[in-house]
């Protein structure tokens, strides 16, 4: 399929820069190298360009297609309160575990967009995805992390059929979170959370 591009969506900070721009960057790369897209070399310099006279927050989207053409679009942002809670549902869409397109940050997000429509958005804030198999995977927009009280953070494994999100790397790499496969029963037992790089962690309750 060639019908897609690469993505990756960032938070700039004007006192800090891009917040996790090293692994945003490192994961573009590395799509872009296995799936033979050109001109990831300039996603940085493209990005620098894009909030050079930036004043306050962004949200940065940034699209590689497969012939080395970048597209960057900005827009405000306003970080979540710190107490926030996210109400999540588990959707009846499955992920394909043999999908490894999945593992890549792509626009093809059809099964995605299939999850999101099952709930409105007063009945869940985000909406967590299942593969074949009945694993957790992901959700919509975030990575999963569970608190059973072990210690590390446990999140499923890329083998289940999910992106390698960024803030799900930087917490593995710091040992703040491990891999582990999860079942929807999993997720009533302990410190729930979701999150992606450019919000953060949130804590999460799962509505049933």
């Amino acid at each position: 399929m060639t019908d897609f591009s690469l993505i990756e969506t960032l938070r700039y900070e004007p006192e800090a820069d891009f917040v996790r721009l090293g692994l945003h960057i490192a994961r573009l790369t590395r799509s872009a190298r296995r799936l033979g897209f050109a001109g990831a070399a300039a996603a940085e310099i493209r990005l620098q360009e894009a909030v050079r006279n930036a004043e306050g927050p962004l949200r940065i989207r940034l699209t590689l297609d497969r012939d080395g053409t970048i597209a960057v679009t900005t827009a405000p942002f306003t970080p979540l309160p710190g107490d926030a809670l996210w109400r999540v549902r588990i959707a009846a869409t499955r992920i394909d575990s043999a999908d490894r397109l999945l593992r890549m940050k792509t626009t093809r997000r059809g099964v995605y967009e299939a999850a999101r429509q099952e709930f409105s958005l007063a009945e869940a804030d985000e909406v967590v995805l299942l593969n074949e198999k009945g694993e957790v995977c992901e959700g919509t927009i975030t990575s999963v992390f569970l608190d059973d009280g072990s210690g590390a953070l446990k999140t499923p494994p890329i083998s289940c059929g999910l992106l390698a999100g960024v803030l799900r790397t930087e917490l593995i790499c710091q040992r703040r979170a491990r891999v582990a496969r999860l079942s929807p029963a999993d997720l009533m037992e302990g410190g729930l959370y979701v999150g992606n790089s450019l919000r953060g962690l949130i804590r999460a309750q799962l509505v049933v």
